[in-house]
């Protein structure tokens, strides 16, 4: 299982490490993952995501998952969240 956001798109990044004496090593570092269940309005269901604790909080700021996977690009989506996407897009608009 890769180290990237479902939703975000957020991966690895790489870099250095810098001693006193000014020695450079590489590192990685990685994206905090958590797995969450979210819960889609519209579908009425609940999905688990691989998440980023940044991805979480923008998922909650933009006012849940139907309207942050409506916004987002497919291209950061994962297989999983695309098929979501595409359920919710299927689905008619509910009156409110």
């Amino acid at each position: 299982m890769s180290r990237i956001c479902e939703l975000t798109g957020k991966g690895r990044l790489t870099g250095n490490n810098v001693s006193h004496a000014k020695n450079r090593t590489k590192r990685v570092y990685l994206p905090n993952l958590q797995n969450v269940t979210l819960m889609s309005e519209g579908l009425d269901r609940s999905f688990k995501f691989r998440v980023s604790t940044h991805g979480l909080r923008s998922v909650e700021h933009v006012g849940g998952l139907d309207n942050w996977l409506l916004k987002t690009a497919d291209t950061k989506l994962s297989s999983r969240a695309l098929k979501v996407k595409r359920e919710l897009k299927k689905q008619p608009p509910q009156a409110a």
